[in-house]
């Protein structure tokens, strides 16, 4: 017997005869890859069934559901079942954590002919996926990416609309490409924000860590970037531009996380001011060789994470009308 993807989603929502239930276990055990497959789809699946927060109760059916199908599994002695124990097991706990996260973005499998799956964020939403080589990708708000089930031998292939941060699996002998309408990158292993949004003015790529190269689809070339820079598509003149960026800011969006090494007050300012939009004053006295390294944490307001800073690298902060004035912080 052929299993195939609506086999799959027959055997998730329960609904499978006996043999179907044999064959999937048959394939499932034939490797690790199709172990992984299956988890992924699996993993999938009751994602996808969130589109609603449920309620309390809801959920508690939905539990009760999980344990009694635990049970059955363990209650029967073919092996062909005993790594399904834990998986469900751990369906169960991502049930719980959308059920009380109010996670609700929208998981859209397509298991025709392409092979391929389909994932959007909506507005006020971020989500972050592992691929199927390993790389890890941060979607934005109202954001899609399309990817397939399992890589080719030759290269490694995404589709972006939207905005993301791809941290990506090194190999030289499989590139990766993100394609979209209006700009693609190729890249070999690296870190990068990609932005590129049907019907927006621009498209942008900046680069983290690693080297990619960005091309045009329209003939306006192509660019490789070293890290710290961005190319920007201006898709009403067609042209692109190269430049200096503060890469880390932007995809700050993607963990909130800004990571500093011996930064001094200058470039902490430098950082702030591109974040929060204002401007930051810093007084003639101020204590040039004091730095902070380690991670700090983006928040809602630039006074809170002055208030993080404030012992650290000994300063005082004042706001007024829009702008920062910082100066050095006076013994007590």
């Amino acid at each position: 017997m052929k299993v195939n993807y609506e086999t799959f989603m027959r055997f998730f929502r329960n609904e499978c005869t006996p043999e179907e239930q044999q064959a999937v276990m048959r394939w499932v055990n034939e490797s690790e890859e199709h172990k992984k497959f299956f988890f992924r789809w699996e993993e999938l699946y009751h994602l996808g069934k969130t589109d609603v927060v449920p309620d309390e109760r809801v959920f508690q059916e939905a539990e009760r559901n999980l344990k009694a199908r635990i049970k059955d599994e363990e209650e029967d002695d073919r092996p062909a079942f005993s790594f399904l124990k834990k998986r469900w097991k751990y369906a169960a706990a991502i049930a719980a954590v959308i059920a009380f996260a109010g996670f609700n973005a929208w998981y859209a499998l397509h298991g025709g002919e392409d092979g391929l799956i389909t994932v959007s964020t909506q507005s006020g939403e971020t989500l972050t996926l592992v691929l199927p080589d390993n790389s890890q990708v941060w979607l934005n708000e109202n954001t899609t990416l399309t990817y397939p089930k399992a890589f080719e031998e030759s290269t490694r292939e995404v589709s972006l609309n939207g905005e993301a941060y791809f941290e990506v699996t090194k190999n030289k002998h499989k590139p990766f490409h993100v394609t979209s309408k209006n700009m693609n990158v190729e890249v070999l292993g690296t870190k990068f924000n990609f932005k590129s949004q049907e019907g927006g003015k621009t498209a942008e790529a900046s680069l983290i860590e690693g080297e990619v190269k960005v091309e045009g689809n329209d003939d306006e070339g192509s660019i490789t970037l070293s890290p710290g820079q961005k190319v920007e598509l201006n898709l009403m003149t067609r042209q692109m531009k190269v430049s200096q960026t503060d890469a880390i800011v932007d995809a700050v969006w993607h963990d909130n996380l800004i990571p500093l090494n011996q930064a001094d007050v200058f470039r902490i300012a430098d950082i702030l001011e591109k974040l929060y939009g204002m401007d930051i004053i810093l007084s003639p006295d101020i204590d040039q060789t004091a730095t902070y390294s380690g991670v700090l944490q983006k928040k809602e307001t630039i006074e809170e994470v002055l208030k993080i800073l404030q012992n650290t690298i000994h300063i005082d902060y004042k706001l007024y009308q829009g702008s920062v004035f910082i100066s050095p912080k006076h013994k007590e």
